[in-house]
């Protein structure tokens, strides 16, 4: 009782699944992804052995269609199941059963796969194909986002909203599945899910900038670390982390005046900041004049 896709890539090769339904987790059932394998959505008095065993017949060299086919040909509950999958090179498949709750029904595009059961009106697949299309210039985990919303706004679950989730990996394995899944998102419970999903993907953005810019600081590149505190401080302004390192990488510059109002605000909002300003020097990763520290912290070393 749920509405998804499962797209890959055409440009990075990445493939993922979005998803909500009216059904506490929905992201613990729903999508399943592998790099280099493929991407599997299913859904609707779900099979959730389609996932794992999809996942293995793609990686046995079985295209989309023949995994949909050879899944939906030995399972007795057919007719009331949806699956769609998208293997590594952009082939897809999709399944509907007769006996899908209506308003159900899926549409097949160009590396991609919409479908829906238990909807309000049968416009919304419809409504997430398009959706999907006309956002081809964005990332593919915007643009499965995107498509999330559009299925809302075109009615969505007939049973109203629960829990959403969005998973995506590389197009090829590294060996490392670690860094092979790039986004793994969920919300359980929650009166917005698709809302609540999209806050969580740019506080996600947003935490990569942060580790870039810590890379950049293992690196000692403080001006390339700074650059990206920047940014991931502007996608999420009210987050005290950002704002911090954002003032420690401004501080090793030596830009205090505009690092000082930054320390400030943080330690105000939270005094643990202040303590743990004055652990960094020690390790190196606060390195200012004493004067510039007692300014920063407020009291001697």
């Amino acid at each position: 009782m749920t509405y998804s896709i499962a797209a890959r890539d055409p440009h990075t090769g990445e493939m993922g699944v979005a998803v909500q339904s009216h059904w506490f987790s929905v992201g613990s059932a729903v999508p399943w992804a592998e790099a280099g394998v493929g991407a599997i959505a299913t859904q609707s008095f779900v099979e959730v052995s389609f996932g794992p065993r999809g996942l293995a017949l793609l990686r046995q060299g079985l295209s989309a269609r023949e995994a949909v086919e050879k899944l939906i040909d030995t399972d007795e509950g057919q007719d009331v199941r949806q699956l769609a999958i998208v293997d590594a090179q952009g082939r897809v498949a999709a399944h509907t059963g007769d006996r899908c709750i209506p308003e159900a029904g899926h549409r097949i595009g160009d590396g991609f796969s919409v479908q829906a059961n238990m909807m309000l009106l049968d416009t919304v697949w419809g409504a997430m194909f398009d959706a999907y299309q006309s956002s081809a210039d964005q990332p593919l985990a915007e643009r499965l986002v995107i498509a999330l919303e559009a299925a809302q706004a075109a009615g969505g679950d007939i049973r109203g909203q629960q829990s959403a989730a969005i998973l995506v990996v590389r197009g090829e394995s590294t060996g490392k599945v670690w860094e092979d899944r790039l986004i793994d998102l969920r919300v359980e419970d929650h009166p917005q899910p698709v809302a609540e999903l999209r806050r969580l993907l740019t506080l996600h953005q947003a935490y990569e900038e942060m580790g870039r810019g810590d890379e950049a600081i293992e690196t000692g590149d403080v001006v390339e670390a700074l650059k990206c505190y920047s940014a991931a401080e502007a996608m999420s302004p009210g987050n005290l982390e950002m704002k911090y390192w954002h003032a420690v990488s401004l501080a090793n510059l030596g830009r205090i005046d505009e690092a000082a109002p930054l320390f400030r605000a943080v330690f105000a909002a939270d005094g643990n900041w202040r303590e743990m300003t004055t652990r960094l020097p020690e390790k190196g990763f606060l390195t200012v004049s004493d004067m510039d520290y007692i300014r920063i912290v407020g009291f001697g070393p």
